[in-house]
């Protein structure tokens, strides 16, 4: 039978829309819901208390719309508030550094995988202990790189600015010497060629593994293994708790789409 449930994306602000895409990409069929919560937005800069308190109220939020699975499409609230949030929901829950982890150790092979972030999420230590469950022979290679998110939503995703940006960034990892990395931000697809293109030019071989993909795919997979999928016709409608004019003027980049085609609405949480 078809699941017409809804799945719920959650992130704090618009990054979290590159994951949308990816799940649409891999699931046209699907119902989608995404809550940004850009009253709160960054979630990068708060202590982990509080992302907890955030996360669970959007995650709530959803949960009363009925949706089937949820997926965390913020890294932040998937390093600190995933296990929270799958102990409290009576849904399946996916975060986004798990499945990015699993991608980048397959990509890997000599065992140094680059991985950039924010800041929050590389202090947190999640993708170092994510690899580290999956493979401890793999060395993982943290960078913060936390100017790509303002560049991703401006808009300057080539030209001189971005290359000049990934290549400060990239540069240390070229140092390290990585041959595979994930992009553990959901702002850094929209930068991928930029950062493809300067990896491979410092690095020589480089992998990049997006942890936006390979959250879509796990979600393939367990939509499929529990019988949870829908048949179609797809949709997405979006929700946003402050600014939905800001939102709606940047978000189509995010999801390759002319935003006319979706619903935008705010919600006071």
């Amino acid at each position: 039978m078809s699941d017409e449930r809804p799945v719920g994306v959650f992130d704090s602000g618009l990054g979290g829309l590159t994951v949308a895409r990816a799940i649409r990409a891999v699931l046209p069929a699907e119902r989608l819901l995404y809550l940004g919560d850009t009253a709160r937005v960054p979630y990068g800069t708060r202590s982990e208390r509080t992302v907890m308190r955030y996360a669970r109220i959007c995650a709530r939020h959803l949960a009363s719309e009925g949706i089937k699975v949820l997926v965390v499409a913020c890294n932040t609230v998937s390093a600190v508030a995933l296990d929270m949030l799958r102990v409290e929901l009576d849904v399946p829950v996916i975060g986004v550094i798990g499945p990015g982890a699993q991608a980048g150790v397959a990509a890997s092979r000599r065992g140094r995988l680059g991985v950039i972030a924010t800041r929050g999420t590389i202090a947190s230590g999640a993708y170092v202990r994510a690899v580290a469950a999956l493979d401890p022979r793999v060395e993982v290679v943290p960078q913060a790189a936390p100017l790509f998110v303002p560049l991703a939503e401006e808009g300057w995703v080539r030209g001189e600015v971005a290359e000049r940006v990934a290549e400060a960034y990239l540069a240390p990892l070229a140092d390290a010497g990585v041959d595979a990395l994930v992009l553990g931000c959901t702002h850094y697809p929209l930068l991928r060629e930029v950062i493809e293109t300067t990896g491979r030019r410092l690095c020589g071989e480089l992998t990049v593994a997006d942890s936006a993909e390979a959250a879509a795919t796990e979600l393939a997979t367990l939509l499929r293994e529990r019988g949870l999928t829908h048949d179609g016709p797809g949709e997405l409608r979006l929700r946003v708790t402050d600014q939905p004019a800001r939102f709606g003027e940047v978000a189509s980049r995010f999801l390759g789409a002319d935003l006319e085609s979706f619903e935008v609405r705010q919600v006071d949480l």
